[in-house]
């Protein structure tokens, strides 16, 4: 086992972490749509998320990564057949080259295993699935349309809503295409691209998917993390049990770091090539890849983070909905936000900066010219700015705003 001790050595790590994640790089992947393509498939998945205080989780995402990023690009990527939406750690969006990947869960809900619903309705499971069959693919929205007038054929909206969700987790639907928020749900067979693998992978298969995907996007994993929120036991033991060979072959090796927390890593990837850090300063999503292992941001970061739109207001530390700032390889700040879009205004509601050893005049610089991006993506003309903490930089920050945005 490798013990890290030195500063300089913890900064590498994570420099690694970070360019895994496409997030050192100006242009990583690519830009526009093939950009957003190659970033979706090298992440692994983007979470969907419908909380829209700002643009939602699976474009932001997207945008910290992707010049040229559109929110309607995912929808494109949908119809194209590039991804799938489905259930990962959560719900995502996730390539469609990793749809087999998909199978094993699909097959436990068809079997017994419980995801939202107990005890799904099968009789009006059928009643949905033979209509999609001949009427072609269904919204949601159309059963709620229909139930309310309480025409025939059709069914009460809480039990039909529960029975199409249970077709589409169990693999019988899949979403064809979004309207706005909304899921349209057509049969797997008419939406699934020829060419695709169905074959389903056995527990090796998936654990060997696992390991290579989560050290390809993050650059080192622990063992917990590379099972993240997974409740398949069968699935984790198979996954340790490969990573120990892995071990044996010299595939793979442990890391210490001066928090305790062990990863494994592969055995040259401290030594590679890695992106010099730039003077970028990045607002991220709350749900973003880099972000959302809280335990491991942490450790390895130093970085104790949590999104408060979960938490009661009266405890409520930074915000509703706080957006990590990332600057030169730290995460340096949060941010409390919300896109007031008829008015075409991003208010800034709360600003924490620190600690950190960087200038203050440098970081207030990136973090302007970040704002200035991130209104724009959010379809904003101008800024308001609340609080800042420290307050010294409220008035320097609001006349660089103002002169800037």
């Amino acid at each position: 086992m490798i013990e890290l001790k030195s500063t300089k050595d913890l900064a590498r790590l994570r420099r690694l972490a970070l360019a895994s994640q496409g997030l050192l790089q100006v242009s990583p992947f690519g830009s526009g749509l093939a950009g957003a393509r190659r970033a979706l498939a090298h992440l692994g998945y983007v979470q969907i998320d419908t909380i829209s205080v700002v643009e939602r989780a699976h474009h932001h995402v997207l945008h910290s990564r992707v010049p040229k990023f559109e929110p309607s690009m995912i929808n494109k990527l949908l119809l194209n057949g590039d991804v799938f939406e489905y259930w990962s750690h959560a719900a995502a969006f996730l390539p469609m080259e990793d749809f087999r990947f998909s199978l094993p869960y699909k097959q436990a809900l068809k079997s017994g295993q419980t995801h939202w619903y107990k005890d799904p309705d099968k009789k009006l499971m059928a009643e949905l699935l033979a209509r999609v069959a001949s009427d072609g693919p269904l919204r949601s929205r159309d059963i709620e349309a229909k139930s309310s007038n309480n025409a025939a054929g059709w069914w009460d909206w809480k039990p039909a809503k529960k029975a199409l969700e249970q077709l589409y987790m169990q693999g019988d639907l899949m979403v064809c295409d979004r309207e706005g928020f909304q899921k349209v749900y057509d049969l797997t067979e008419r939406v699934l691209p020829s060419h695709v693998d169905t074959t389903l992978p056995n527990l090796e298969e998936f654990g060997n998917h696992l390991i290579e995907q989560q050290l390809r996007c993050h650059g080192l994993a622990s063992l917990k993390g590379l099972t993240y929120l997974r409740r398949n036991t069968g699935l984790r033991k198979v996954v340790k049990n490969l990573v120990d060979e892995r071990f044996a072959q010299g595939l793979l090796e442990q890391i210490k770091i001066p928090s305790g927390e062990v990863f494994v890593i592969e055995p040259d990837a401290l030594e590679r090539r890695l992106p010099r850090l730039n003077n970028r300063l990045l607002i991220l999503s709350p749900f973003d890849n880099s972000v959302i292992q809280r335990d491991r941001l942490k450790s390895l970061f130093q970085y104790d983070y949590q999104i408060e739109c979960y938490v009661p207001e009266p405890k409520r530390q930074y915000g509703y909905f706080c957006l990590p700032l990332l600057y030169r390889g730290e995460f340096i700040g949060r941010m409390d936000c919300k896109a007031h879009r008829k008015e075409r205004r991003l208010e800034i509601k709360s600003l924490y900066l620190g600690p950190y050893s960087f200038d203050d005049e440098v970081v207030m610089d990136a973090f302007v010219e970040a704002v200035k991006a991130f209104s724009e993506f959010q379809q904003c003309d101008s800024v308001a700015l609340t609080s800042v903490e420290p307050q010294a930089l409220m008035q320097p920050l609001r006349d660089a705003l103002a002169l800037q945005v």
